[in-house]
């Protein structure tokens, strides 16, 4: 079985591989990222768990674990995350809910369920 710690692991090194070689790319990204998810009129958890709806329904692996630790970074709960993971079944379907299976994995690893 895979090991979405793992997995998860191996993007962000291949991400800040690419980083290096097209900084102008991350002096681009970073900045919008940031602003992008501060906290606003919507909390950054709730923006982080709304991101993670949007992995889900197209089924980004690296969105999907990165979501899923920027908003348990930011005091989102299993039970939240698991919410997400629902909205997310009911807007893509049997697709969304085979990728939801990395959350429930991601958070069985942490040993958070």
């Amino acid at each position: 079985m895979e090991k979405q710690l793992e997995i998860k692991s191996m993007i962000s090194g291949n991400w800040a591989e690419y980083r290096r070689l097209m900084p102008e790319v991350g002096a681009l990204h970073e900045p919008l990222t940031e602003e992008v998810y501060k906290d606003g009129v919507i909390s950054g958890k709730n923006k982080r768990l709304m991101a993670l709806v949007g992995g889900l329904v197209h089924g980004c692996r690296g969105c999907i674990l990165s979501q899923t630790e920027y908003a348990l970074q930011l005091g989102a709960t299993s039970e939240e995350l698991l919410e997400a993971c629902a909205v997310a079944v009911s807007l893509g379907g049997t697709m969304a809910a085979a990728e939801s299976t990395r959350v429930v994995a991601y958070l069985t690893e942490k040993e958070l369920l």
